[in-house]
């Protein structure tokens, strides 16, 4: 009878492998794991020298500076939107404070007659020069535009006042040719009064009853004038 289809017969065990067999399969495995375990040491090292102390990710674009905050004092001495005080020695004060008199509208470099002209709203120019190891900045030498914080503002048109002549002011003119600012309300003075009333970029641009030509500062040099007795 054959022994596979009898029923009682028992399963014939598989014949065991070779000797050789076997030891070629384990150091297989045993390569394997060696492997794995170099990737996660190099893993490991690859981290911990991102990770190491001294090493730090920086942003190119650096970080975005805050704003200052408000303050009297800023870095330039009798700066725009700086008051000052009155008297022989100019300080630089709170605006809020009782010592304050007159704020800042511009400041410029250099001297007044060879930089920047200053707003028409003017009263007054304070030439600046800040020196010695208490400086607080490079702007050591120039101008400052003031205005007073409280009338009387001999700035303003017509007010016979201030360091430049504008619109609307009226002056008097000498033989040589000047001419010197005077409040347009006077009514004593006995030289003849010339009133600004408009100003261009060339003389023939004036009106034809211009009577006199005075010279200005800005974009529009020429100033046209015409004679009256008072306003």
């Amino acid at each position: 009878m054959d022994e596979r289809m009898s029923s009682g017969a028992r399963s014939r065990r598989p014949a065991p492998l070779p000797a050789r067999v076997v030891l070629a399969a384990r150091v297989v495995l045993a390569a394997r794991v060696v492997l794995a375990v170099a990737a996660f040491v190099v893993a490991l090292l690859l981290t911990t020298a991102c990770e190491a102390p001294g090493r730090t990710v920086t942003d190119d674009r650096g970080p975005v500076p805050a704003p200052p905050g408000p303050s009297p004092y800023g870095v330039v001495f009798l700066g725009p939107g700086d008051c000052s005080s009155r008297g022989p020695v100019i300080r630089e004060v709170f605006c809020r404070s009782e010592k304050a008199a007159a704020t800042v509208l511009a400041r410029h470099l250099g001297t007044p007659s060879s930089g920047p002209p200053c707003p028409d709203a003017t009263d007054f120019v304070l030439h600046v020069s800040e020196t010695g190891t208490g400086a607080r900045s490079r702007l050591t030498t120039g101008y400052a535009c003031m205005r007073n914080l409280e009338p009387p503002h001999p700035g303003d048109p017509g007010q016979g006042g201030g360091p430049l002549t504008v619109v609307g002011d009226c002056v008097t003119a000498s033989r040589a040719g000047e001419v010197t600012e005077t409040a347009c309300a006077d009514a004593g003075g006995r030289a003849p009064r010339y009133r600004v009333e408009s100003a261009v970029r060339r003389r023939a641009q004036c009106p034809d009853d211009t009577d006199l030509f005075v010279s200005l500062r800005g974009e529009k040099p020429v100033g046209c004038a015409r004679r009256s007795t008072g306003w």
